[in-house]
């Protein structure tokens, strides 16, 4: 039987042992990632517009301007919704080291690099507290092998996913914090944080405080729980809304904080406030309470925004947009719609830690056996969510570190007392695949003959960064600025490198310009002239092997785009002469 063990918030030795597996992770990642670091091949076109946005900033964009102008400059520029509660760690980073060691590429290492030590010290912690030292060392193991984790951790990914990691780590540690009081504070700014970072972390947030409500309905002393949590959320909502959007833009949107999600956080703190200044009630006045709180300021989203019902901030996209765009971001899609070995790492280690988490309740009493079961409940939340937008995966996967060290530990010790070696090795043999879950399926995939694509065709695994956009840079930066049109996933990396403009990146603000792109990319050659000229778009940019393009050519193989692929570029193009084996096209239009 377990028991409550929770010990002092950090100890040297803690700090020491952590310290050492976090720099040796981080001496492998670096090691793996070396020749993508030095070329600056970041690994998602996010990340090459978040360092755009930063280098915005720096350059002398106003703070609380967070508009692309280099994005469909005819139309006004793109407003992203992105935070820049994410491009401050990498600003003071890079104004910190320019001076000593150069510009960028070490902050695009060491930013992620300190935000996956946050993560390992906060999943580790878990386990320090409530479980053992052999315990946290393994969680962070088990962290630092996690293939999701490691992607939204892993040197040059520095858009917001791992900040969203370790604000969930942040407040589930806030959920066994000894003073009820700080755990409130805490969870509430965890969640604070993370929701003015990205929308993305609201169905989790709900999750966790109905954990508490069924806290306060079982012991009424959890009541300084939940209202701290909640007026901790409200009021450093607050805040950040006015520390990062000011007060000029005070639109109501669905894919950021706005001023109906403020009033939403204030009505539950100012309900849940004056209910708890009534304890002891029944429980049914009580939960009448709840549903007036988190009710009300559901009715009230609803009456203000309806349309963040139905899609959110997608639900405006251009139908165009939404069918050939936003429905290939696989990230954003169901578990179901990713490859076998992708769906099974996001599924695999948390579904074993769920049951270890069960296991951890059954055999725990009194606060620690409510923990762990609240724990359940919150990892299955996260499963839940990351089935219908995958990229959420990350998150139940480190949630899932904590549990599945103690399970890991557990099965180490059963398999040192087998005698017979063939039984030792079935079962670590099951330990390798429970933390490599995608293992089976890659060596199976290896071992069957390739299939032929259509077209009789290989399938090749192909990426913007095969375009080599930074080897063009010196050839198109001697351009004339000009308006490019751009496949999507290369546009960000044409202004990462030049000064040009583009129509459109992959950005869903950004719809009109979206429209414009798809639409002169499937229509016909002298379509697209016209279009382009009505813009005054200078140049055309083309990877032809990119699979963007290859979409387009396959939905109109008579298209502009599918003749630019043939090689038979109009008339009304000039191409320009790029370094031999650059997989970039480029063409100067005529004037006329």
């Amino acid at each position: 039987m377990l028991v409550e063990r929770r010990r002092a918030a950090f100890t040297i030795n803690f700090l020491v042992r952590l310290g050492l597996t976090w720099l040796a992770v981080s001496a492998m990642l670096v090691a793996i990632n070396w020749s993508a670091i030095t070329a600056l091949r970041f690994p998602d076109p996010d990340d090459t517009m978040r360092l755009i946005q930063v280098r915005d900033l720096l350059g002398g964009q106003a703070w609380f301007d967070l508009s692309q102008h280099r994005v469909d400059a005819p139309g006004g520029g793109v407003p992203m919704h992105w935070s820049r509660i994410v491009d401050i760690p990498l600003a003071l980073v890079i104004l910190l080291l320019t001076p000593m060691i150069g510009p960028e590429p070490a902050a695009l290492v060491i930013v992620p690099l300190i935000t996956l030590g946050l993560a390992m010290m906060l999943a580790a912690r878990i386990a320090w507290r409530l479980l053992g030292d052999e315990e946290a060392i393994l969680t962070s193991l088990v962290l630092a092998i996690s293939v999701p984790v490691l992607f939204q951790l892993g040197p040059l990914r520095i858009d917001h996913h791992g900040w969203q990691i370790v604000c969930a780590l942040a407040a589930v540690n806030g959920l066994m914090a000894r003073s009820p009081v700080l755990g409130g504070r805490i969870i509430g700014a965890s969640l604070a944080t993370w929701l003015a970072i990205s929308l993305e972390g609201l169905p989790l947030a709900a999750i966790i405080f109905a954990v508490i409500a069924v806290r306060w309905l079982r012991h009424r002393d959890a009541r300084v729980m939940m209202v701290g949590a909640i007026q901790s959320l409200a009021l450093v909502s607050l805040a950040l809304f006015l520390l990062t959007r000011g007060i000029d833009d005070l639109a109501l949107y669905c894919d950021a904080i706005s001023p109906v999600h403020l009033a939403m956080f204030l009505w539950g703190a100012v309900v849940l406030t004056l209910f708890a200044k009534f304890e002891p009630m029944p429980r049914g006045i009580l939960l009448f309470g709840f549903a007036i709180a988190g009710g009300g300021a559901l009715a009230g989203l609803l009456m203000a925004a309806p349309q963040c019902a139905s899609g959110g901030g997608f639900s405006a996209l251009d139908p165009i947009v939404a069918k050939f765009w936003h429905a290939n971001v696989l990230e954003g899609m169901p578990i179901w719609r990713q490859s076998l070995s992708t769906a099974l790492q996001y599924a695999v280690t948390p579904l074993i830690a769920l049951v270890a988490a069960i296991a951890l309740a059954a055999r725990s009493r009194d606060w620690l056996r409510q923990f762990w079961f609240d724990y359940a409940v919150i990892l299955a939340g996260a499963f839940v969510v990351s089935i219908f937008v995958s990229r959420a995966g990350a998150v139940a996967c480190v949630l899932a570190a904590p549990p599945l060290a103690w399970q890991l530990r557990q099965w180490l010790r059963a398999i040192r007392t087998m005698e017979q070696p063939a039984p030792r090795m079935v079962a670590m043999v099951g330990v390798v695949c429970a933390l490599l879950p995608a293992f089976p399926a890659i060596l199976l995939a290896n071992a069957m003959p390739a299939r032929a694509s259509l077209g009789g065709v290989p399938d090749v695994a192909v990426k913007a960064v095969d375009c080599r956009m930074q080897d063009a840079g010196p050839v198109l930066a001697e351009l004339p600025k000009g308006e490019f049109f751009a496949p999507m996933d290369i546009a960000p990396e044409l202004l990462l490198t030049t000064d040009h403009t583009v129509i459109a990146t992959g950005h869903h603000r950004g719809n009109a310009g979206m429209r414009v792109l798809m639409e002169t990319a499937l229509g016909s050659p002298d379509d697209a002239k016209a279009a382009l000229a009505k813009r005054g778009t200078a140049y055309v940019a083309l990877c032809p092997a990119l699979g963007e393009a290859r979409m387009y050519a396959k939905i109109a193989p008579e298209g502009f785009v599918a003749d630019l692929i043939d090689g038979d570029a109009p008339g009304w193009l000039e191409p320009v002469a790029l370094d031999q084996g650059n997989g970039l096209k480029v063409w100067r239009i005529r004037p006329e």
